[in-house]
């Protein structure tokens, strides 16, 4: 069931709405390890909780404005924590659960967080490190239980059980003002500290109102989100949770992404939103599998893919009729079906974002039959600034901008937005703020982009993230970078280059495809010589460069340095997206890349 626009003054608004619309239906689904069960949470009871909480909070005496933090993976209580903040004109500060701690630390610090609540003993033994740097904290809850035996005990923690018991109440409206601060989200940014990005009620509800009338139509209340992009990214929150509140469908959350897998099978979603990353492994995955079959079973597989994406174009109205579409039912049957049911059988539409999603996993996807959509934005316009529609879609591009979101060509190629749902400013940070959003209200995004005729936004790269090697010649990496991460053997690539005279690549490689190319080779798979053998380098980089096959002349990676180390988001080479920290990986192996440049034979 829609909700009256008119209504929607505020987030509170917009959950008070949802909770009086469909007060018996089901909002959430959650697994409960003890019953060994999952759960259903209907909105009625969602606000009884709201209710609740909000009563702890004003028994912390905290007051409009004040802002509090969340470290929880996706759930029901990240939900009830943010109405029940907001409500009570709380600022709300979303955290990654696996963050650094000196990253946390440093949010808390620099947002003045008054109140921050926690999973329990895991995250708890993490913070002891920064515990030093926490003392503005006035209460820490933990939602599961810290023995004293445990840990070492702080008189500001409380379990969740004890911080709420004997509590009621109804839900409270302090009615916000529509321009008011409603979160701080610390962009997870690849350089340097992050920044505090400040959005408004108005900001997230118009974007989510944006969202809504481009795809309102073809969701409903029998809809069901599958919820495991963390909820501290604004992707998430927008269009996996306010964007679900919206329209009335139902949420719910996977386990956890180890889990994935199985929790599309038994839960059976018709709804995914994720980013690239989540599909190249199912990608990798496939294609690994595929390397292990007959040489008759993959022509099978290439056939289905090949003829479900001219099937596409021809509803697109991009190609004509082929007489090879008439295989498409038996292929359908024999290859498309069995992939999508390993994602559940029922998914309606998947949406990416975040990052480039790279052509070749978009046609594999959308050739077995899965509406894969592809949109962009930043935290800073909270955060959809266009997106593909079902009836118009160009897996290349970005899609479309939203209804009422201007978009502009400026210099540099850069991409510059104009919109209700661009940021209030950076946290305590004027200048920064002044840098990203110029005196007209254009938003400079940073991205290269360019808009063809029927508006249809192509991302062609960043600005800041051009290697210019010493002959002059500009090359933008990450397209190289998807590329090459397509291969099953390679699990995180970075190519380097800036100011050197050729381009060469920091490699992690699948340990399992590592131990395949190994036996091929006659080496050791678990030697660490191995992967300095000359040899080994050589028979790597024939296969990165069959992936570039396609790209101009530059892309040339000429040496390449081999690990069995991923990069983590705990040693600080990662974003909490899963983005790579250049500058931090080079810094890492800075030795491994002189002895490429040296060591030239």
């Amino acid at each position: 069931m829609s909700l009256n626009p008119a209504r929607l003054t505020s987030l509170p608004a917009l959950f008070r709405e949802r909770v009086a619309a469909t007060p018996t239906k089901v909002a959430y689904r959650h697994f409960d390890p003890a019953a060994s069960e999952w759960c259903a949470t209907p909105w009625a009871a969602m606000a009884t909780e709201v209710g609740r909480w909000q009563q702890a909070f004003l028994k912390e005496g905290l007051a409009p404005g004040d802002r509090v933090a969340i470290m929880l993976r996706n759930s029901r209580e990240w939900v009830v924590f943010d109405q029940a903040a907001l409500g009570l004109g709380l600022v709300t500060v979303p955290l990654y659960v696996d963050d650094r701690p000196d990253n946390v630390a440093y949010i808390v610090r620099e947002a003045g967080v008054k109140l921050l609540v926690v999973e329990g003993r895991r995250h708890w033994k993490r913070l002891q490190k920064v515990k030093d740097e926490l003392a503005g904290l006035q209460r820490i809850v933990s939602v599961t239980r810290i023995e004293a035996e445990d840990e070492p005990q702080d008189e500001r923690l409380e379990s969740l059980n004890a911080w709420l018991f004997g509590l009621e109440g109804e839900v409270l409206a302090r009615e916000s003002a529509t321009d008011e601060l409603a979160t701080i989200v610390y962009t997870s940014g690849t350089t340097g500290r992050p920044k505090g990005v400040m959005l408004s009620h108005r900001n997230i509800l118009y974007n989510a109102q944006a969202t809504a009338r481009v795809y309102g139509h073809m969701l409903s209340g029998e809809d069901r989100f599958l919820s495991f992009l963390p909820l501290s990214h604004m992707l998430e929150r927008t269009a996996g949770y306010y964007l679900p509140m919206l329209v009335g469908a139902e949420v719910v959350y996977a386990r956890s992404v180890q889990q994935l897998a199985d929790d599309l099978l038994r839960q059976q979603p018709t709804i995914l939103i994720s980013v690239p990353r989540i599909y190249e492994r199912v990608y990798a995955r496939i294609q690994g599998n595929l390397a292990r079959q007959s040489p008759r079973a993959r022509r099978l597989f290439e056939l289905a893919v090949a003829v479900g994406w001219h099937r596409f174009l021809v509803q697109q109205g991009r190609a004509g009729w082929h007489p090879r579409l008439l295989l498409w039912p038996l292929l359908k049957r024999l290859v498309a079906d069995k992939v999508m049911a390993r994602l559940g059988g029922r998914l309606r539409y998947a949406v990416c974002g975040g990052a480039a999603m790279p052509p070749e996993i978009a046609r594999l996807f959308i050739g077995l039959g899965l509406p894969l959509l592809q949109g962009y934005g930043l935290t800073e316009t909270s955060p959809v600034i266009s997106a593909n529609r079902p009836d118009d879609n160009i897996p290349d591009s970005v899609g479309l901008a939203l209804d009422g979101i201007e978009v502009r060509i400026g210099p540099q190629d850069e991409l510059l937005t104009r919109s209700p749902s661009v940021m209030m400013g950076y946290w305590q940070n004027e200048q920064a703020t002044r840098a990203a959003i110029d005196e007209e209200g254009w938003f400079h995004t940073g991205d290269q982009a360019r808009i063809d005729e029927g508006g249809h936004i192509y991302i062609t790269g960043r600005i800041k993230d051009i290697i210019v090697l010493t002959n002059g010649e500009k090359v933008p990496p990450a397209d190289m970078e998807m590329a090459i991460a397509l291969d099953p053997l390679i699990d995180q690539v970075m190519v380097i280059g800036e100011g050197r005279p050729f381009l060469a690549a920091l490699v992690v490689l699948n340990r399992d495809e590592w131990a395949r190319l190994a036996e091929e080779l006659g080496v050791d798979p678990d030697d660490p010589a191995s992967l300095r053998e000359r040899f080994v380098e050589k028979a790597v980089l024939a296969r990165i460069q069959k992936r570039l096959a396609e790209f101009p002349g530059y892309a040339v990676i000429r040496r390449a340095w081999l690990s069995l180390e991923p990069w983590t988001v705990d040693d600080g080479l990662l974003t909490p997206t899963l983005k790579v920290k250049r500058p931090q990986v080079l810094r890492r192996h800075a030795e491994a890349v002189e002895a490429l440049y040296q060591d030239v034979r």
